[in-house]
């Protein structure tokens, strides 16, 4: 310890040592050294200012007992000795951010041969400065310990106070470390635990009584040496696994065992042994790798070893720490053991006819591991299903082996069937000599009474298509199985689709029925199918098919597929279209189709490309515009024809479509018609508006009572009743006046006379009956009156003829009312500012005596039923009229 105290005064402040400087990266660093190099020797100070990014350099050194620092302090980190009088080796910078790299070579030698260095040496900047140092851990009693010494070379002109702080003084753990403050002497003052912190980082500070920090802080760090006090651990159970029957030397798996201590130092260098009695496996030292060392590890037998396993570290020297593991090994299954069965012969029995019924459960045995592929059994039938009567499937929970019959059996045929059924597993048998065990299975079939079976479940036949009806095409017999007769069964069809096959009841003739067409859609491939059903006395039935073949006959022409075409007009051009044709019939009575015009055709179109179903009708000149019907004939392999049209069209086209022409200024024949059609229809409308126009100035009215349909105005202003329907009651006795009383209006043509006498005698508008004395209440009289002077008076007040109404039924007084109403119309547009008058109701002082027509109210003796409810239909204008005429 003294010695190395020594060297490091030595080397902080005289700068002894070689030290190497230089302005630049270097390539290379050379120095002389003693023969012998303590730990924390400093070689050389390698100016790194210029290397790289010399910020976030990462240093490294080829040799592991050097080591150089961020400030490019190289020292050693162990003590070492030169031999051979020199050493070289390599330090690696390399710059993290961008990974470049530089190499510096060193190449030490030792000091005698060499050239006295004082004359090369140059003094650095003061800096104070002790290299990593350590403690060991687990240092016995008394403390504190002395373990480093820290001074500043201006201790040499000022008395100097140290002082430090970080962790383990002021940081935790604190007051690991102290320093006696006028010397630098660095303190321990209890044991330490690498396994709990391998060093310690403080910084020490130097400063003058008067509290003026004369150097920088210096950063020292605190190495724990390690040692061996921790043993080697395991986990709770090391679990591993290998096949069963494994070869001699199969790897088991590995056991790993951890030490706390420092890792790559011999304390945590490990050995395995198995203190375990056992001959079945091995471990390597030095891996903890196991192996088998027997085949008979078996696990139907045993499943799982447990064994013993010690770590010793140190390599397992006998100063080395160890410790015990379990290791649990677990053989895993093969299929070493195939399916056995539990007895050495099965049997079974089934009725005949029977199918889909389960006749047999057989039970097996297998020593493999449970619900594995391993255990799960596969039944084979080897022998005895030739013809496809069994199914045998395994039951997944109880692995039992389930025979079925699919196809039924005919006792008659076979009264006993002898299977051979064979065990197996889902995989292949590895590690055994054993093969997979069978077993004998005899089914018994049991005899049942049977129903008719025909000769042939499936009877063939061969005819010709269109066989005229009542042809015998085959007969389908069936017999009884018992008694191998025929006698008192019937025949009965299932199905028939086309209704084409007559069945006789008695004999189970086959006869033609229905026209036989081969190109029918019930017809698939030339075949045609029917059932027939045959029933015995005892009605047990049997089924059987009927299959007919029909053959094919040339009774199809080809036919034009398609006959509406377009050819698209080009200018120089002559097209073409390409024409298909289909024949129903087959080979060799359809195509290849010879394609031909008939002889009269107009030599405008020629055939081309003719292929076996088709052909191209191409232009043979130069045609305009138009549609074309071209007469073809086709003919089939045999000369079957017929002559069929088809329809061109020439056209112009736009994307392969026709376009409608130009509306064109010559008229055909249609076009012509349909104008003479718009003429004569234009006439025939202007003659119904001309004879409605000349029936409205020429319409005659007969009314019963003007009042009824017609206010009249009147210049009389005698003093007159109030305008009730029981005031305009006509008298009841006929009244005779010799001269006409007139009411004369004002209208469109001058006077106008309305004579009482006219009102006198009115015929019933529905049984011709005569009224004397004015009006009768009811529909029958409405509107009825004679026609002489209404004639004359009546209808110039609407410059116009009024309408005689010969006919007195409701629809021509609803006519009639309606050319009233529509004369008035006119008269609104047309006639002086008093025409409103007419449609106001007035009240006269006096009518005169002995009036007939009572007075002038309009409203005079209408009912309910006196037919003015049309009056409601004709809008708005004329509502407020039927009110003043309505009796209230």
């Amino acid at each position: 310890m003294a010695s190395f105290k020594t060297n490091y005064l030595l080397v902080c402040f005289s700068f002894m040592v070689s030290t190497l400087s230089v302005k630049a990266c270097v390539h290379t660093v050379e120095a002389a050294v003693p023969e012998e190099l303590k730990a924390g020797y400093i070689i050389s100070e390698v100016n790194l200012q210029h290397c790289l990014n010399n910020t976030h350099l990462e240093l490294t050194t080829s040799d592991p007992d050097f080591a150089i620092q961020q400030d490019g302090l190289l020292y050693a980190t162990h003590s070492t000795r030169i031999h051979s009088g020199e050493r070289a080796f390599v330090i690696w910078l390399q710059d993290q951010q961008s990974q470049q790299k530089w190499k510096i070579d060193v190449a030490l030698s030792v000091e005698h041969n060499m050239v006295k260095r004082e004359v090369n040496l140059k003094r650095s900047k003061r800096r104070w400065r002790p290299l990593p140092f350590s403690i060991r851990e687990n240092e016995f009693p008394p403390f504190p310990k002395e373990i480093q010494q820290v001074q500043s070379d201006s201790s040499q002109n000022y008395d100097i106070i140290y002082k430090i702080y970080g962790q383990g003084v002021n940081l935790p753990p604190i007051g690991l470390f102290s320093v006696v403050p006028e010397t630098g002497m660095l303190k321990v003052h209890r044991a330490v635990d690498r396994e709990q912190i391998a060093e310690y980082k403080f910084f020490a500070e130097a400063r003058t009584k008067d509290g003026i920090k004369r150097d920088r802080d210096l950063d020292i760090t605190v190495k724990v040496e390690d040692e061996n006090d921790n043993r080697p651990e395991f986990t709770d159970v090391v679990v591993l696994s290998v096949p069963e029957h494994s070869e001699i030397g199969a790897i088991v798996g590995q056991v790993n065992a951890t030490d706390r201590d420092e890792p790559g130092t011999l304390f945590t260098q490990m050995a395995y042994k198995i203190i375990s009695s056992t001959d079945l496996f091995s471990i390597q030292s030095e891996t903890g790798i196991m192996y088998t060392t027997s085949t008979a590890l078996d696990r139907e037998t045993k499943d799982t070893y447990e064994l013993t396993v010690e770590a010793t570290d140190c390599k397992g020297q006998h100063y080395g720490l160890s410790n015990t593991g379990t290791v649990r090994i677990v053989l895993t299954d093969i299929n070493d053991n195939p399916p056995t069965f539990k007895a050495n012969k099965y049997e079974a029995k089934v009725e005949e006819n029977q199918k889909d019924v389960l006749i047999l459960r057989i039970p097996v045995e297998d020593k493999d591991l449970f619900n594995t592929s391993n255990w799960k059994a596969k039944f084979v039938i080897k022998k005895g299903n030739e013809n496809g009567n069994f199914r045998i499937e395994t039951d997944p929970v109880t692995n039992e082996g389930l025979l079925y019959v699919v196809k039924p059996f005919d006792y008659e045929k076979n009264k006993i069937v002898k299977l051979e059924v064979a065990a197996e597993n889902e995989a292949e048998l590895v590690g055994t000599k054993s093969t997979w065990a069978t077993v004998p299975v005899d089914v018994n079939v049991i005899n049942v009474d049977e129903g008719p079976e025909f000769e042939t479940p499936n009877l063939f036949l061969r005819i010709k298509e269109n066989e005229p009806n009542g042809t015998l095409i085959g007969i389908y017999k069936a017999l009884d199985p018992e008694t191998k007769s025929s006698d008192g069964i019937k025949y009965y069809k299932i199905s028939d689709p086309a209704s084409w096959i007559q069945v006789e009841k008695n004999t189970g003739k086959l006869l033609v029925a229905g026209n036989m067409d081969r190109e029918s859609s019930f017809v698939t491939n030339g075949m045609y199918n029917i059932t027939v059903n045959a029933v015995d006395q005892s009605s047990k039935t049997g089924t059987g098919t009927v299959e007919i073949y029909l053959e094919d006959e040339n009774d199809n022409n080809p036919i034009i597929t398609n006959k509406d075409l377009v050819i698209c007009e080009h200018y120089g051009q002559l097209g073409y279209v390409k024409v298909e044709a289909e024949d129903k019939d087959a080979e060799p009575l359809s195509s290849p189709f010879v394609f031909s015009f008939p002889k009269d055709h107009d030599k405008n179109w020629k055939i081309t490309n003719e292929k076996a179903t088709s052909m191209h009708l191409e232009q043979a000149t130069e045609l305009p515009t138009g549609t074309y019907n071209v007469p073809v004939i086709i003919r089939d392999q045999q000369g079957k024809s017929e002559q069929q049209s088809i329809t061109i069209r020439i056209c112009k086209c736009s994307n392969g479509q026709c376009v409608t022409s130009p509306i064109s200024t010559a008229l055909g024949v249609w076009g012509i018609l349909a104008l003479l059609l718009g003429i004569a229809l234009l006439l025939m409308l202007l003659c119904i508006l001309l004879t409605c126009f000349c029936g409205k100035k020429k319409e005659k009215v007969d009314l019963d009572n003007g009042a009824e349909a017609v206010l009249i105005k009147s210049n009389t202003e005698g003093p007159g009743e109030e305008v009730m329907a029981s005031n305009f009651r006509a008298p009841a006795q006929h009244t005779t006046l010799d001269q006409e009383s007139r009411f004369q209006q004002p209208s469109g043509g001058g006077l106008q006379d309305i004579r009482l006498s006219d009102f006198q005698k009115a015929s019933n508008g529905y049984g011709g009956e005569t009224l004397d004395g004015g009006m009768r209440n009811g529909p029958s009289s409405y509107l009825s009156a004679t026609n002489s002077t209404m004639q004359n008076n009546y209808g110039q007040q609407f410059g116009g003829g009024v309408q005689h109404y010969a006919d007195q039924n409701s629809t021509s007084i609803w006519r009639t009312n309606g050319l009233v109403i529509d004369q008035k119309l006119n008269g609104f547009v047309t006639e002086h500012d008093d025409r409103f008058a007419q449609d106001i109701s007035h009240v006269y002082g006096f009518e005169g005596k002995g009036s007939l027509a009572g007075s002038v109210g309009c409203c005079s003796d209408l009912n309910d039923d006196s037919g003015l409810e049309f009056v409601n239909t004709l809008g708005p204008k004329f509502r407020t009229l039927a009110q003043v005429c309505r009796k209230k």
